[in-house]
Order: structure tokens, then sequence, then C-alpha cells
């Protein structure tokens, strides 16, 4: 294996009742974790959505109501999630958008702690969009030689997507010899490094934290709180369909613009205490 651990990564695939992130619910989740001796761990679990999964949802992968009524919920499995990942960084296809912000979602409404910002992500998808444009099947066909027979089962996929991602770095000179860290930043989309998991907020070349969506894209969260106060309490009230943990983010960095304020405020309070000295000791 042409990849370079210095710890465990879990390649991951959720099978869900939807697709909308801050709504749906995972049904399995599948890991394989790679440690960095190249022994490789395998964890498939369903779970009990607590809401249903529609007909047209089991038609994709399978997995009906009366497969999971006596799984465990993500709550009840969620300890045991966390500690099979432990500190591993995160693959997985189109993960970045999907995989990634629904886990996130479920661990905050589980109430587990889980310190994504330590982690790299890698996104075999972006990798292969970057390179080939196609979709998994297309990625499985024409990196491995041979097609998808199964898809939409999460361990089916998850094995699929790592096979891709070896074979990516089989193929790819590149590539080869390539660290988690290149390789996160390489499949990462767009050119801002996301603050989200959602890809709502993100970080500027200046290292400014930004809105990266709709009529205030690219402008900073500082600058729309002056121009626009409303528009943070819009954006984290519970009428909005924005991801827990974009809410979670934005509420952090509103956290540091008022410690900053506040700084500044005491910085420029202590200097016309200062200046207000020396005039009076002049005399």
């Amino acid at each position: 294996m042409n990849l370079e651990l210095k710890k465990p990564l879990c390649v991951f695939d959720l099978e869900t009742t939807g697709l909308l992130i801050n709504k749906d619910r995972i049904v399995q989740i599948a890991i394989i974790k790679i440690l960095p001796t190249g022994e490789r761990v395998e964890l498939n679990q369903l779970i009990n959505p607590e809401q249903e999964i529609t007909k047209e949802i089991t038609e994709i992968h399978g997995i009906s109501n009366e497969m999971v009524k006596d799984k465990p919920t993500f709550k009840e499995y969620a300890p045991t999630l966390v500690d099979f990942i432990a500190d591993s960084d995160l693959a997985g296809y189109n993960s970045n958008k999907f995989d990634i912000p629904v886990l996130a979602e479920e661990l905050i409404r589980a109430e587990v702690e889980f310190d994504f910002s330590t982690r790299k992500f890698v996104d075999i998808q972006n990798i292969f969009h970057k390179m080939e444009q196609r979709t998994l099947a297309a990625a499985y066909q024409f990196y491995c030689n041979k097609p998808m027979e199964n898809a939409h089962d999460a361990l089916y996929d998850t094995q699929a997507t790592l096979d891709v991602f070896l074979a990516q770095l089989e193929k790819y000179q590149d590539l080869k010899e390539k660290d988690i860290d290149f390789l996160s930043e390489f499949s990462r989309a767009g050119n801002n490094k996301l603050l989200d998991l959602a890809g709502r907020l993100a970080i500027n070349s200046k290292g400014e934290a930004i809105y990266n969506f709709g009529k205030h894209k690219d402008k900073t969260i500082k600058e729309v709180m002056s121009i626009e106060p409303g528009y943070y309490g819009w954006m984290i009230s519970k009428q909005t369909d924005f991801p827990l943990y974009t809410k979670e983010c934005l509420k952090r960095e509103m956290e540091k613009i008022k410690k900053e304020e506040e700084s500044e405020k005491a910085a420029a309070i202590e200097d016309k205490l200062e200046s207000l000295k020396q005039k009076f000791n002049s005399k």
C-alpha cells in the first residue's frame, strides 16, 4: 500500500433515511480502519434511526424498517463508534459534503463529544473528480477494472471506496508517497478552508472567518454583524435548516469576535487612562 500513515485512517460510508443533513438519520455505518502497521479492522452496524425509512429509500439501499427495529439507536451506539474511530483521520466518497456532516449532526444530537477539528478528511470523490470526473461506480470500473455489483450497501461501498483510493495512489505518480495532510488538502473542494462541515462557513486567505454562501458570500462574519446584525440570529434560529454543527461553529466564532471586541475596548480604555496619567504627571 503506497500510503504512509502517522495515525489510523477510517474509510467509512453511511446509509441514511434520506439526503437532508439536518433531518435524516443513519441506518447503517460501515468503517474499514487502516492502522499505520497496514492492519485493517472492520466495523459494520445497522442503526435504528427512530424515524420511518420510506419504501423509496429502502429500494435504494435495501434496509427496511423491520431490519432496524431491534437495532441500537445512534445515541446508544455512539460511545462504541467514537471508541472505534478514536483519533483516526477520516476518508470516504463524497464524505466532505455528506457523510461527515451527517455524522457530526448525529453526534451532536446524541450529546457525544467528538473533535472534528483535529482530524484530516480525505474525500476520494474529489480526488476522482479532479482527475477523471465520474461517479463511484464509474470510478470503481475505471480504477479497479471491474463493475460494482452491490452498490448502496454501506460495507460494500466502503470497500469499493477504499479500493478506488488505493488504486488512485498506484495510478497517479503525483499522489504516490504523499501523506494524509497532502491528500486532505488536495481532496478539498474550493479555495477556502472550511470552518464547518457543510461548507457554509470558511476561512479566507487572511485567516478570517467568512460566510461561504448566499448574499454575504466571502464577507467576514464580523463585517456582516456590523451591516446586518440580524443575519446571525436568523442563521442560528430553530426556524432555519442549517446543520447543528454549522450553528455551533457560528456561535463559537461570534464568541471569539465578542472577546476580541472586549479586549480592544479594554486596551483603548487602558491607553486613555495611561494618556491621562502622563498628562496629569506632566503638570
